[in-house]
């Protein structure tokens, strides 16, 4: 069985549909969300869990013989740094003691794209050194420090490590109005019969939809083997601005979007995350491009809030 922390959130939920499509028993983890998605209903075990208590952690393995562990859960930073830090970091912590405790033949843990941040050159890929630079969000600055963090702690065990650069990641189960992706609101304002707001026509970057990364990293999670360590989990290209209004179009002819010319800050390309390693591992592609995703998305709006 395969243990998914966070797996009622986005990722998470599409990572366990992933898993149990390729024929797999899944357990996930959720702290407060309660509303399991239609998806999933019926067809994975759901624990109420903190991360960030062991006992309960390590109690997870009395009831299930976990085999391997996707290390998902995290929260949304306040006001108070420090406590940010401490709580994503004692469930790290957690998560790490329980795989080695249980013997899990692989972990695998959620870094991110932002790692990359201060390199110049596109595509990102996992043979970059990683830049001393400022980062834009505190979730950034951990998910930066998770990486050594798991690394050296499953050092001289069985327990493979498997750190995930997960690329922007949206669809099914985001946030309608999230913050950390335009894609979903400027869909909401479409679906509202609203202008929304005008958006640079070339900017973009790497947007891979959910049910893709939810399946790169089931594959990766259950890979035979696996060369390496670290892998980029993205689309492996750019989503412009212009994309979205043109499978949006595509969906609602006659529909008029406005675009602003050229990128927000002039010439040259946003960065996308190099994928060579996680197909040559697994054999991922993706399912979706931006059409078929924009298409899918608005039909799960139909009927579903999130």
């Amino acid at each position: 069985m395969i243990l998914v922390t966070g797996g009622l959130g986005m990722i998470g939920a599409h990572t366990a549909r992933a898993l149990v499509n390729l024929g797999h028993e899944v357990v996930v983890t959720s702290h407060r969300r309660t509303d399991v998605p239609s998806f999933l209903a019926g067809k994975v075990s759901v624990e109420r869990l903190d991360v960030t208590d062991r006992e309960a952690f390590l109690a997870l393995g009395d009831r299930y013989e976990i085999s391997d562990i996707v290390h998902l859960a995290g929260s949304i930073p306040g006001t108070d740094p420090v406590e940010f830090f401490r709580t994503d970091t004692s469930g790290l912590l957690n998560a790490l003691d329980a795989a080695r405790t249980w013997g899990v033949r692989r972990f695998a843990v959620a870094s991110s794209l932002g790692v990359y941040l201060g390199r110049t050159e596109i595509p990102w890929h996992e043979d970059l050194a990683l830049p001393t630079a400022d980062l834009p969000h505190l979730i950034i600055a951990f998910k930066k420090a998770v990486e050594p963090l798991t690394t050296h702690s499953l050092q001289g065990t069985d327990v493979q490590p498997v750190v995930l650069r997960i690329g922007s990641i949206w669809g099914p189960l985001m946030d309608p109005e999230s913050p950390f992706n335009r894609i979903p609101p400027y869909i909401s304002a479409v679906l509202r019969g609203e202008q929304p707001r005008p958006l640079h026509a070339d900017d973009g970057g790497d947007c891979c939809y959910a049910p893709d990364a939810g399946r790169a990293i089931a594959l990766l999670t259950t890979a035979e083997t696996l060369q390496h360590n670290t892998y980029n989990v993205a689309s492996g290209r750019t989503f412009t601005n212009r994309d979205l209004a043109d499978a949006l179009q595509a969906i609602t002819p006659g529909l008029q979007l406005t675009l602003l010319p050229g990128r927000q800050n002039g010439p040259g390309a946003d960065p996308y995350l190099d994928i060579t390693r996680l197909t040559q591992d697994t054999g991922f592609t993706p399912a979706f491009d931006s059409t078929t995703a924009v298409a899918d998305y608005v039909a799960w709006r139909a009927d579903n809030p999130r």
